[in-house]
């Protein structure tokens, strides 16, 4: 049985037409958070700035209706769990493990990547394909030029 790390939360619809969103946060702006307890009590925190900004952007994203799932950078990931952020499959995130591309680690049988790699291993991914776009696109050029 596979458990996956990745937790996505996302709104319903009606909790999206009900959400309201606030207006980007100025750089001194303060944002407080009121949690109000089932006993009636109050509870205030008070969020740094990185903090309130991530806040806002994760509530942006769930008001547009997108899922949302916060993960820390040393957060140890399963090969389908990096399949899924590398949008490829779970062979193939274990061929770049196997190849080195992609670092990892055993726990018992079980492979971990770290969050911080499978996204710079996606960063070069792009990068990669950017470039092979760019030649297809010169070579498209210079095929339409007769050269």
């Amino acid at each position: 049985m596979t458990t996956h790390v990745l937790q996505f939360v996302e709104l319903s619809d009606q909790d999206r037409k009900a959400a309201t969103t606030f207006d980007k946060l100025g750089e001194d702006d303060q944002v407080e958070v009121r949690v109000r307890r089932k006993s009636g009590e109050d509870q205030v925190i008070r969020l740094p700035a990185n903090a309130a900004a991530l806040l806002e952007t994760a509530l942006g994203h769930l008001v547009q209706g997108e899922r949302v799932a916060i993960l820390a950078e040393n957060q140890e990931l399963s090969p389908n769990d990096a399949a899924d952020i590398l949008g490829i499959s779970r062979p193939l995130v274990v061929h770049r493990m196997d190849v080195g591309d992609l670092p990892f680690r055993y726990v018992g049988k079980h492979r971990r990547a770290k969050l911080k790699d499978v996204l710079a291993l996606k960063s070069r991914i792009e990068a990669q394909q950017a470039a092979m776009e760019a030649l297809a696109e010169d070579a498209d050029d210079l095929e339409r030029h007769g050269v």
